[in-house]
């Protein structure tokens, strides 16, 4: 069985699936579709933050690295180089702290 779906008469919703089962408080059925579209858009979040890292590091390691130097002169300060790396993971928790934002009524 993928997966199901029980209700007590405590009022608990309890949902199952693999290992793992869910309770939600109330009994409410909305909170399935809620549970949902949070868990959609952490995931769509993880891919964005996947993205820009890997965009940063392509971009940012090769100048870093003086790529750009022979052709148009251009040299990273460490400094930079170091307030640019430190400012990564800000980007990361301002793009997860949209979740807050979600619509997810």
């Amino acid at each position: 069985m993928d997966g199901w779906t029980g209700y007590d008469p405590s009022r608990r919703l309890t949902l199952g699936g693999g290992e793992r089962g869910r309770t939600l408080p109330g009994g409410d059925l909305t909170g399935i579709v809620r549970a949902r579209r949070l868990s959609r858009a952490a995931m769509r979040n993880i891919r964005q933050n996947l993205f820009f890292a890997f965009a940063y590091n392509a971009a940012g390691v090769p100048v870093a690295a003086g790529v750009l130097y022979p052709f148009f002169g251009i040299l990273l300060s460490p400094v930079i180089a170091a307030a640019a790396m430190a400012l990564s993971p800000v980007s990361v928790v301002g793009n997860a702290l949209r979740l807050r934002t979600a619509g997810l009524q």
